[in-house]
């Protein structure tokens, strides 16, 4: 015997055509211990529909090795903050954690408010949130908070990070981005908010919209298009929640802190002490997803669940009509997908550390870069960590969405290899070429 894993069952459809893309996901699967759906959309149309239990490496229903027990909620609590739901096997209706693809549906929010004339990018957004003007940001606008520009990468200047109870409290994580100075001039640079964007663009959308950006979600996007997403789950939808698992352990704070020093910042400096603060807070977050309050809570920046065909659903409604339905029109994509910070450095000492890899924005979504091309010029969307990927080409009218349960991706390393074969076949079969 040769060792070899046997290749991943992949169960679906596909129409004629986009056979390819089945075989492309086969082998872009074939070494995930973990679950994954694809779902395609042509000109509005499901093309592909598939998905894989995965390899069974760690499966479901049973712990990894080294996992912890179960918690009150029914779900087993490991250090990656999976949690298993007890016996489910990853399948075609199943659930995840959306982790950063979140963003982007806070982004379409923000966008349906700006299509109806009460948002403007370049409001300040203290016009809308008094509050948010203390602390020299009162010329901060919503495009600053939209595009990572805003200096307010964590919640706190303590490099451990905002305490869990504060964490897992909305109102409290709002309060602290109010009161906190930005850590640099907003709009003179920008740097990824991981988990601070979706609180400072989702309280844009409260203050404007009377109603938190996850109810505004269902009620405006994921109901008109019967979308399975959430900022917030369902106790109803708890029993088609798969797990996520980590595939490494994640990096100690005193990992985290020597990589900042080798960025070339000093230990005191306030971007480092963010920086150390952002990864303690998100990890936090992280593990919460493992636990029932955690899952219900709206983190609106990365706690979104759902799966790949509603991902692919709501694209396809940004850049045509689905059923009807066409969230938003093609001036407000453009408006959406135009780059925001190409022409600008990251801050401080960390712009020496610009590439052509470095992370590119338009006004909520990321655009295409060697480290995340999308689905080539033209097209936007969001990844999330661990290798989900929610993305639209409008020119061609692809949208596509794709939900793992393995959280192996590492993006300093480039493409998720999962990703790759599936997505130029993808390409290949809408006539934009590929292998």
């Amino acid at each position: 015997m040769s060792g070899r894993r046997p290749a991943p069952v992949v169960t679906g459809t596909v129409r004629p055509g986009w056979e390819g893309v089945r075989d492309a996901f086969a082998r872009g699967q074939a070494e995930d211990p973990g679950g994954a759906q694809l779902a395609v959309r042509h000109g509005g149309r499901t093309v592909v529909d598939l998905w894989t239990p995965g390899t069974g490496r760690f499966g479901y229903g049973t712990a990894p090795d080294g996992a912890g027990s179960v918690d009150g909620a029914g779900c087993a609590g490991g250090t990656d903050g999976a949690g298993v739901t007890g016996g489910e096997a990853f399948r075609a209706d199943s659930v995840g954690v959306l982790m950063s693809v979140s963003k982007a549906l806070v982004a379409v929010c923000a966008h349906l408010l700006i299509e109806r004339g009460v948002l403007d990018p370049a409001d300040p957004v203290a016009r809308h949130w008094p509050e948010f003007a203390a602390a020299g940001k009162a010329e901060t606008t919503v495009a600053d908070l939209l595009a990572h520009r805003a200096g307010l990468p964590a919640y706190t200047d303590d490099p451990a990070g905002l305490p869990e109870a504060l964490l897992l409290d909305p109102a409290a994580r709002v309060r602290a981005l109010a009161a906190l100075s930005p850590v640099w001039d907003p709009g003179k640079a920008f740097l990824y908010h991981a988990l601070t964007y979706g609180d400072l663009v989702g309280e844009v959308v409260r203050r404007v919209s009377g109603e938190s950006v996850g109810r505004f979600l269902a009620r405006e996007v994921a109901g008109p298009l019967g979308l399975d997403l959430w900022i917030g789950l369902p106790e109803r939808e708890e029993h088609r929640f798969v797990p996520q698992r980590a595939v490494r352990p994640d990096p100690t704070p005193g990992q985290v802190a020597q990589a900042v020093e080798r960025a070339g910042l000093a230990p005191d400096d306030r971007l480092a002490t963010s920086l150390r603060a952002s990864s303690a807070e998100l990890g936090r977050a992280t593990a919460s997803f493992g636990t029932r309050r955690g899952r219900a809570a709206e983190f609106p920046a990365a706690g979104g669940i759902g799966d790949a065909r509603s991902l692919a659903r709501l694209y396809a409604a940004l850049v045509g009509p689905v059923d009807g339905v066409r969230l938003l029109s093609a001036a407000t994509v453009d408006r959406a997908r135009a780059p925001c910070t190409d022409h600008l450095p990251q801050p401080g000492v960390l712009h020496r550390l610009d590439g052509p890899d470095r992370s590119r924005f338009g006004l909520g979504f990321e655009l295409p870069r060697p480290g995340t091309p999308l689905l080539g010029e033209g097209s936007f969307g969001h990844a999330g960590a661990g290798g989900r990927l929610g993305m639209a080409h409008p020119e061609s009218g692809l949208a596509v969405g794709y939900v793992c349960t393995a959280m192996a991706w590492e993006p300093s390393a480039g493409p998720d290899p999962r990703w790759m074969p599936w997505t130029e076949a993808v390409r290949k079969a809408a006539g934009l070429g590929g292998g």
